[in-house]
């Protein structure tokens, strides 16, 4: 599987699933898409933005809904393993991505594994087992949350600063490298952590003595 980034900004999520599961995947896709959930049951207080449905439905029902709705993604996280194959069979026959939520492991074409998340915006890192352990996956969130705190503010600081070489008429190459120094400077990084009102003098020096070490 080759990883991707999908901007659902716009689209429809269709989930057919109320429970834990169901409600899960509605509240990662819920900060983008419209959300669509179809469920006999719903698990209480965890559905936000999504519009709950409360029907059963069965393989005739889901085409129906994926008609009137045109996903771009379908989740399939009932507990019934015939209706989740009858979804994901029909999601791709009208071309719609599919996550069947039942499924580990080995994927068929077309199938949609969503990672676990870490968001600092504009900063989005995904990791994935290709769903065989998601305890490993929620593992290596938790420790790239404390990794990479404030990788956010860095990925603003060093847009501002190579829009302002570029400005200067500093080559594509010295910016390049002076960015390159900037987010490799654990003093950067502690001006960051720390909320220091400087840490763009602090980077400006990092590139001076960057510069310096050039010449």
């Amino acid at each position: 599987m080759i990883p991707l980034v999908h901007d659902f900004t716009g689209e429809t999520v269709l989930i057919f699933g109320g429970g834990p599961v169901g409600a899960r995947k509605a509240r990662r896709f819920d900060r983008e898409a419209d959300v669509v959930v179809v469920s006999p049951e719903f698990a209480d207080a965890e559905f936000s933005g999504a519009r709950l449905v409360r029907e059963a439905p069965d393989a005739e029902d889901a085409a129906s809904w994926i008609d009137r709705t045109t996903p771009a993604l379908v989740v399939a996280a009932t507990n019934d393993a015939d209706l989740n194959a009858a979804i994901t069979e029909t999601a791709r026959d009208h071309g719609a991505l599919v996550n069947r939520a039942d499924e580990s492991g080995e994927r068929d074409v077309g199938s949609v594994v969503v990672p676990a998340t870490v968001r600092d915006d504009p900063v989005t890192v995904a990791l994935s087992t290709g769903g065989t352990s998601p305890a490993l996956s929620k593992y290596l969130r938790e420790q790239f949350e404390a990794e990479f705190a404030d990788s956010g503010e860095m990925a603003r600081l060093t847009a501002d600063l190579r829009e302002t070489l570029k400005s200067e008429g500093v080559p594509p190459a010295e910016r390049r490298d002076a960015v390159r120094a900037v987010v490799r400077s654990d003093r950067v990084w502690k001006a960051l952590d720390r909320g220091r009102s400087n840490v763009r003098h602090v980077a400006t020096d990092v590139i001076d003595e960057h510069t310096g070490d050039l010449s």
